[in-house]
This record gives structure tokens, sequence and C-alpha cells, in this order.
């Protein structure tokens, strides 16, 4: 599994215009895509991640479903991203087996150290820099980021209100 290079997270803007978001974000090079939408029914989702799983796979994008396991194994995702109020690791590993990437949200060492002795196969810090998404996301910054890379032996990326103005601090 390669969680290098762009990933990008899906807003809550879900309009009519989300596939081709993606698609120019696929195209300019993002290589993982994480499917998060707080607002659709479950439907409405698989219809949409459906979509967005095969536009990623023509590009060769890993693509992830955000905090549900079962959606994700509804349209054949390439995994999920937990938070730390979801799922535990080894239950969404039980429903979707080996194969499937399994990332999970820190904002601290003994969270990554934890994800990563229950079997995440990546970390993800953030938040990074203040985000639009999450309005009450706790800040954790470059330097926690590079701690946590630093205790921690799986990929770890950084999440969160990053942007062209910001990405070469991250």
């Amino acid at each position: 599994m390669d969680i290098s290079g762009l990933y990008i997270i899906t807003d809550q803007d879900h309009d009519e215009n989300l596939h081709e978001r993606v698609e120019s974000a696929l195209r300019g090079g993002a290589k993982i895509v994480q499917y998060r939408d707080k607002q659709r029914s479950v439907d409405e989702q698989k219809v949409v991640a459906k979509r967005l799983a095969g536009l990623c796979h023509q590009h060769d994008a890993l693509f992830l479903i955000n905090d549900s396991p079962e959606l994700a194994l509804a349209v054949d995702a390439d995994g999920v991203h937990l938070g730390q109020q979801d799922m535990s690791i080894s239950e969404a590993r039980q429903l979707l087996g080996p194969e499937k990437t399994i990332g999970v949200s820190t904002r601290t060492i003994e969270q990554a150290q934890k994800a990563e002795a229950e079997g995440a196969d990546y970390i993800a810090v953030g938040s990074m820099f203040p985000t639009d998404t999450k309005a009450d996301a706790e800040l954790i910054g470059p330097e926690r980021l590079r701690e946590i890379n630093a205790a921690v032996n799986k990929p770890v990326v950084a999440i969160g209100g990053i942007d062209r103005t910001n990405a070469a601090q991250v």
C-alpha cells in the first residue's frame, strides 16, 4: 500500500460538481481520495461513492471512505478512514479483511502509537491548520506532526486545512 502523495478529502459542499472536482484533483496528481459526507443518506452516499471509486481506480488512486467500514464494503472501496470515536480498527479489519487499507485520525503521540499497535495501515495527524470542514478541530501544527512521525513506523499523513499556501510546511 502506497500512502504517499497528495491526499484529498471531499468537503461538505457536495454539489453537482463533486465528481468534476475530484477528477480535476486526480488529473493534478492526487493519489488518495477520502470520501467524507455527513449530509447525504446512506443510499445517496453509495451512489456517489461508487462513482468516485470508479474514477479513482481509473487514475490508479486509492479510494477511502470516511468513518464507515460498512459503506466501504458496500462500494468496494480500497479502505476506510476512522476517527477516534468510530469503530475500532480490529472490528473494521474483521469486516473489511486484511487487504483493505485502514487509516486513523490522531492528535497525540499516544493515539498514533495505539493506532499502530492495533493494526492501522497509516496514521493521519491533524488538524494542521484551521479548516472550514471542522470548525471545532484542535490545531496540531507541523511540529507535532514531526514528533508523531518520529514516534511511529507506519506512514503518516497530515490532514486539515492544508492548501497551496501552507502545504510546504507539512
